[in-house]
């Protein structure tokens, strides 16, 4: 019996699709007008479509929209990518269920290195996440630093909504990664690969707010020297994300309402109404139902934004992710005359640890900085700290009945320890468990202080 070459072996269709039906990745080929010539068994389980079904059609109308969502390269007159692209996609199956996916997307050539069609590979990735929190090996996601349950839970919540266009309001103190959160939203979500616009409600001059949102025409008040696209025209097909949203005056909280509800607007100077396809995402660290009952939110422009509420946990409450923050920071130092802080003391990330950050992960980062530059050798010690966590005191709780807190006990800790609740916790020996509890139960302390 001839022996084949594996030239012979692979010049033979039917052994070249065993070959690809039995990798484990999936595999769709298309031609340069996107018609569909290959789909492998493995790409028929992931995406629930069966090869007859695809084969020989438009990519586009196969699937009932671009494979690839946004990130489609063979969606405008511009030419595809080079050689290769790889990318997350999240993907809708034949049975509605949302998916998430690795692509990797090659460009084929003829003899004449003329493209003559796409090869992508894609890999499902979906469960993985639930794996890693049973395994306990969830140390962040899309960006976000974690692993405190009260963060993956975070990261399950942008998960679940990023397969759906619902607008979603983000609530959180100064300083927790409230835009870090808006932006996994995107990546995650169908839209990524479109535009990401943040705007700050609250940084921005009152009579700017409404051009810097919807644009205004040439003319339309003085230095408009032309027509400008405000920020909800530049993100067509993307997310907006509006930060500091309670500092929005309530005349342009009129004029968002009205384009949440209908998708249209008008320049500021025009008359011609445009509309545009673009996801909302809010945030604010102002409790915003307090806002509406002071008078100072709407409260039908609160329900139309905070449809899918996601809070995040200020970093007192999730201590356990203090070290992988502190090493990331670390990690991500520029190199000053080929050395740098290769790690923290025990001693200087108690210190870390025991401290309250009224500015969270910000001022956190900003503190690592600080302590990297002070540091003068291979490690951060407790001197290279900033002045308020060196001036921290341990005090070994004193032993005997728990003290039962009032009000007027509370108030005077925490004049005196200048409003540093760890610290006061000390001075009324109790933990920070116990006072973080009591202030919850009577915020009027704090107001009062």
């Amino acid at each position: 019996m001839k022996t084949l070459t594996i030239d012979q072996i692979l010049s033979n269709r039917k052994n070249l699709e065993r070959i690809l039906d039995n990798m484990k990745d999936g595999i769709i080929a298309h031609d340069m007008k996107r018609r569909i010539f290959y789909f492998n068994k493995k790409a028929e389980n992931i995406t629930g479509y069966n090869r007859e079904e695809v084969l020989g059609k438009d990519c586009h109308v196969a699937f009932g929209s671009p494979f690839c969502g946004s990130r489609c390269s063979f969606c405008s007159d511009q030419r595809p990518f080079h050689d290769s692209a790889d990318y997350p996609v999240n993907i809708t199956t034949r049975t509605g269920e949302s998916r998430q996916i690795e692509m990797v997307a090659t460009m084929m050539r003829d003899d004449q290195e003329r493209d003559v069609g796409v090869l992508a590979t894609f890999r499902d990735v979906t469960d993985i996440f639930e794996l890693k929190v049973k395994a306990r090996e969830m140390t962040g996601f899309s960006n976000i630093i974690g692993c405190n349950e009260k963060m993956v839970e975070v990261f399950r919540q942008i998960k679940d909504v990023s397969g759906y266009d619902y607008h979603v309001h983000i609530f959180g103190e100064t300083g927790t990664g409230k835009e870090l959160v808006a932006s996994a939203i995107h990546s995650e979500s169908l839209r990524a690969g479109n535009p990401f616009v943040p705007i700050n409600c609250g940084a921005l001059p009152e009579g700017l707010i409404e051009s810097e949102l919807f644009g205004h025409v040439k003319g339309a008040f003085s230095g408009a020297i032309r027509d400008k696209k405000g920020r909800f025209e530049l993100a067509d097909t993307g997310t907006v994300f509006l930060d500091e949203i309670a500092e929005l005056p309530k005349i342009l909280q009129v004029k968002l309402l009205r384009f949440l509800q209908e998708g249209s607007f008008e320049k500021v100077g025009g008359e011609k109404t445009m509309s545009v396809d673009v996801r909302v995402i809010s945030a604010t660290n102002k409790d915003l139902k307090t806002e509406v009952k002071k008078g100072n939110f709407r409260e039908d422009l609160y329900y139309r934004l905070n449809v899918i509420p996601i809070q995040i946990p200020p970093i007192r409450n999730r201590t356990s992710d203090i070290p992988l923050l502190v090493e990331h920071f670390l990690s991500k130092a520029p190199m000053v005359k080929g050395q740098r802080p290769i790690h923290i003391a025990g001693e200087a990330l108690n210190l870390l640890m025991e401290y309250t950050w009224p500015g969270n992960v910000r001022e956190l980062q900003n503190t690592v900085q600080f302590a990297i530059v002070r540091c003068k050798g291979k490690v951060i010690r407790p001197d290279d700290l900033p002045l308020e966590l060196r001036n921290i005191v341990f005090e070994k709780p004193k032993r005997g009945p728990v003290r039962k807190l009032d009000a007027e006990g509370v108030k005077a800790a925490l004049v005196k320890t200048g409003g540093n609740k760890a610290r006061a916790a000390k001075v009324l020996g109790v933990g920070r468990a116990t006072l973080y509890r009591f202030l919850g139960n009577n915020p009027q302390v704090l107001t009062a202080e």
